[in-house]
C-alpha cells in the first residue's frame, strides 16, 4: 500500500473472473485505522471536503435575512466532531499478521460447532473455517433465529470458561471412519474421502467434542477472550456450494484478541451499514432493481444517471486525449465468435443460454474482447500503425445466481471500461506505463490517492513461450519501476495467457477495493489469428493487453456511494443547489436564479410548498452541497444567503457571483 502525495485538482478481459463480484472477497477490512468512538461517520478526504475546525462542525443554518424567517438549527448526521476524531486508534490486526488472533478464530469455529450440538444435539456439523474478520461453521439442521445465537453465544462462554483443552490426535483412515459412522456425521464422512494424507489428523476439544481437523488452534479454550468474540449472523448456504446440494445454516462469528479491537470492529460495521449503497441508492433516489424486471439489473434513476454522465463524460476525455479510439459495439454476437475465443469452453457457465436467430444461434456477450479483436482484423496492419489504442464502455451480461447478487457490487449485466491496446513487443513497458498514468490520474479525480499493487507472474500451466514471457513481465515490472509505484509479487499467480498488474483502491473506511488491472495475453492473438507486416513484409503476431481502469461502471458507483456516504463533493453531486424561497412571494426570483445556474451547466432545482426549516432539513437528508435561501431582502437586493452542506454558513453574495464561483468549483474539483 502506498499513498499518492499529490492529489488531483485538474484534470473485458479474457477468461477472468467477473468484475463484479459480492463484497468479501473483493474487500479488504483487515487492514485498517479505527478509533473506538464512531470516528468513521463522515470521514472523508480532506482536499474535498474541509471542515470546520476546532470546535466542530457549526450547527447554525443559514437563513434569510427576512424579518419573518425562523431561526433554527441542526445537527449534520455526517460529521462528528474533534473529541471524537481524536479518539484512540485501535489497529486492528489480520490473520496473516497474528498466528495468536488466526487460531483464536479456529478454535472459536470448533467451540461454536461443540456448543451447537450441545443445545441441538440433531444438528449434523459440516466445516468451519477461520476468515478474514472472525469465523464460520455450517450445519445441517433446522432454521436458526436472533434467540437461538443468544443461547449458542453462552454455551460458548461456558465452554471457555472452562479452559478446556485443544488436544491433537493422528488416527489411521480405518479408525477416524469407524468413528465417524458411531456418531453418524455423513458429511464429516464425506470430507473424510476427500482429504489425501495420511495419518487423519483430530482435534479434541477435552474428551467431549472433537472434528476432523488439521489445526492450528490454540492450546486451550481459555486462551480466548470470551468477551471478544461475537456471533454475528445465520445464513443459508449450500454444501459444497452446490445447488443441487442440501441448504445448510451458516453461522458466522467474529473473534479478536482485546475487547477493544472487537469493539472497534463493530463500529466499523456500524458505519459499513450506514454507508451501505443499496440503503443510501434508495433514500437519495439514485437506483433501484425491479423485481418485475429481473435480479440483478439495474435502473440507473435520474440523479444516479446524472453521476454516470459526468463519470463516463471524464473517461472519455481522458481516453482521448491520451490516444484511445472509442467505440461501440453490439450487445450479442454469433455463438461461433464465442467458440472461437474459448468463452464456450471456459467460461460457459458464466453465459446465457444462446438464442436462435434464422437458425443461427447467437449468445449475449460476457466480455468485450472478441469485438475489438474483429475490429483490429478488419483491415491488414502495418509494424508502423502501432500502437493502436481501442476503448469502449461496454455492457456484459453474465450468468449468477439470485444467492449471489449484492446490490450493484454483483449483477446481471453491467458496463465495464474495457480497453485493448495491440502493440509490438518492444513497446509493452511504454503502453503499460501509460496505462498506469491513465488509472492514476482518473482515480486520483475522484479522491482515491492510496492503492495497493501486485503483479502476478507465469503460473505452472500458460501458453506462449519463455522469451515472450520474459519480455512481458520484465516490461511489467519496469513500468512499476519507473512509475514510482511499489509493488507485491504474486510468484505463479498470472492468468494462463499472461502476465498481470492488479491495482487495488483504499476507501474512507479503509476497505480495499480491486477495480483496475492490466493483463497481456498471448492466447486470443493466437487463438483468432490476428497479424501485422513487419518492416520485410513478414506476418508477425502482436502483443495484446487487456486493461480496465474503474472496473464496472455500476460497481464503481457503488463504491463512490459508499466512500462518499452519498455526500458526493459539488462537482459529482446530482443535484449541486437547491434554492428555497423562505415565502411563496419570492418564488418567481428563485425561478430566476434557477434559471441563471442552469445556463452555465449547475445542476439546481427550486422547492418551496413547505416551512423553510423543513426545506432546509429535507436538504440536508437529501445531501445537496449549496442552499440559496431567499427572502424579501434578497429579492430586492439581487443575491441569495449560502448555506455549504460541508463548510456551514457562507452568507450572503450576488447572485453573478454565485453562479461564478459554482461554476468554478466545479470545474476545478474544489470546495465552494
Amino acid at each position: 500500500m502506498f499513498v499518492l502525495q499529490r492529489m488531483a485538482t485538474t484534470t473485458g478481459l479474457l477468461l477472468h473472473p467477473p468484475l463484479v463480484r459480492p463484497i468479501s472477497p473483493n474487500v479488504s477490512t483487515s487492514r485498517f485505522f479505527l478509533a473506538v468512538s464512531t470516528q468513521f461517520a463522515g470521514n472523508r478526504n480532506k482536499s474535498l471536503y474541509p471542515r470546520k475546525k476546532a470546535s466542530g462542525f457549526s450547527t447554525s443554518i443559514a437563513v434569510a435575512t427576512d424579518s419573518s424567517a425562523p431561526s433554527i438549527s441542526t445537527q449534520n448526521d455526517n460529521l462528528v466532531d474533534t473529541q471524537k476524531e481524536e479518539s484512540e486508534k485501535v489497529v486492528l490486526p489480520t490473520n496473516e499478521s497474528s498466528e495468536k488472533l488466526l487460531r483464536v478464530r479456529h478454535t472459536c469455529a470448533h467451540v461454536m460447532a461443540m456448543a451447537v450440538q450441545k443445545l441441538f444435539p440433531d444438528a449434523k456439523v459440516t466445516i468451519g473455517p477461520w476468515i478474514e474478520n472472525g469465523f464460520y461453521y455450517d450445519f445441517d439442521m433446522e432454521p436458526l433465529g436472533d434467540k437461538d445465537l443468544k443461547k449458542i453465544k453462552k454455551e460458548m462462554e461456558r465452554i471457555i470458561s472452562r479452559n478446556l483443552p485443544l488436544v491433537r490426535e493422528e488416527v489411521s483412515r480405518d479408525e477416524a471412519q469407524r468413528r465417524i459412522e458411531a456418531i453418524n456425521e455423513p458429511y464429516k464422512m464425506e470430507i473424510l474421502e476427500s482429504i489425501k494424507e495420511d495419518p487423519i489428523t483430530i482435534y479434541h476439544i477435552g474428551n467431549e467434542w472433537w472434528d476432523l481437523c488439521a489445526g492450528p488452534h490454540v492450546e486451550s479454550t481459555g486462551k480466548i477472550n470470551k468477551r471478544a468474540v461475537e456471533l454475528e449472523t445465520v445464513a443459508g448456504a449450500y454444501w459444497r456450494g452446490d445447488e443441487k446440494n442440501p441448504m445448510l445454516q451458516r453461522i458466522y462469528g467474529t473473534a479478536w484478541e482485546t475487547e477493544e479491537q472487537l469493539k472497534a470492529y463493530l463500529h466499523f460495521k456500524e458505519e459499513a451499514k450506514r454507508r451501505d449503497h443499496r440503503r443510501l441508492g434508495k433514500d437519495l433516489d439514485l437506483f433501484s432493481i425491479q423485481d418485475d424486471a429481473g435480479g440483478g439489473l439495474v435502473f440507473w434513476h435520474p440523479k444516479g444517471a446524472v453521476v454516470r454522465s459526468i463519470i463516463e463524460d471524464l473517461w472519455k476525455k481522458l481516453h482521448r486525449e491520451r490516444g484511445y479510439d472509442l467505440l461501440y459495439t453490439p450487445h450479442v454476437a454469433k455463438a461461433e465468435l464465442w467458440k472461437t475465443s474459448g468463452h464456450s469452453d471456459f467460461y460457459a457457465e458464466n453465459m446465457y443460454n444462446q438464442m436462435d436467430v434464422e437458425d443461427e444461434l447467437y449468445q449475449l456477450r460476457p466480455m468485450n474482447c472478441p469485438y475489438h479483436i474483429l475490429f483490429y482484423k478488419r483491415r491488414l496492419t502495418s509494424y508502423q500503425d502501432f500502437p493502436i489504442r481501442v476503448a469502449e464502455l461496454g455492457t456484459v451480461y453474465r450468468y449468477e445466481l439470485s444467492g449471489s447478487l449484492h446490490g450493484l457490487f454483483r449483477v446481471r449485466g453491467f458496463t465495464q471500461d474495457d480497453a485493448h491496446i495491440f502493440c509490438l513487443d518492444d513497446q509493452i513497458k511504454d503502453e503499460i506505463r501509460g496505462v498506469l498514468d491513465l488509472t492514476e490520474e482518473l482515480l486520483l479525480q475522484f479522491g482515491f490517492n492510496k492503492f495497493e499493487v501486485n503483479l502476478s507472474t507465469r503460473p505452472p500451466k500458460s501458453v506462449g513461450n519463455d522469451d515472450i514471457w520474459d519480455k512481458a513481465t520484465s516490461a511489467l515490472r519496469d513500468a512499476l519501476s519507473d512509475k514510482g509505484w511499489g509493488y507485491d509479487i504474486d510468484e505463479g499467480g498470472g492468468a494462463f495467457y499472461g502476465p498481470k498488474i492488479d491495482i487495488k483502491i483504499e476507501d474512507a473506511l479503509g476497505r480495499k477495493w480491486q477495480c483496475s488491472t492490466i493483463q497481456v495475453d498471448f492466447n486470443l492473438p493466437q487463438r483468432f489469428d490476428i497479424t501485422y507486416v513487419n518492416s520485410n513484409s513478414e506476418k508477425k503476431r502482436p502483443i495484446m493487453i487487456h486493461r480496465a481502469v474503474l472496473g464496472s461502471l455500476e460497481r464503481f458507483f457503488g463504491i463512490l456511494i459508499e466512500n462518499y456516504a452519498g455526500d458526493f463533493p459539488l462537482w459529482l453531486s446530482p443535484i449541486q443547489v437547491r434554492v428555497l424561497p423562505v415565502t411563496d412571494a419570492q418564488l418567481p426570483y428563485c425561478k430566476e436564479v434557477t434559471k441563471k445556474l442552469k445556463a452555465v451547466g449547475v445542476r439546481a432545482e427550486v422547492c418551496h410548498g413547505e416551512r423553510l426549516p423543513k426545506l432546509i432539513r429535507n436538504a440536508e437528508t437529501q445531501k445537496i452541497p449549496l442552499m440559496a435561501v431567499v427572502g424579501a431582502k434578497e429579492v430586492e437586493t439581487q443575491t441569495v444567503t449560502v448555506r455549504s452542506r460541508f463548510g456551514g454558513e457562507i452568507g450572503t453574495i450576488t447572485v453573478d457571483d454565485f453562479v461564478g464561483r459554482i461554476k468554478f468549483a466545479s470545474e476545478n474539483r474544489t470546495t465552494f
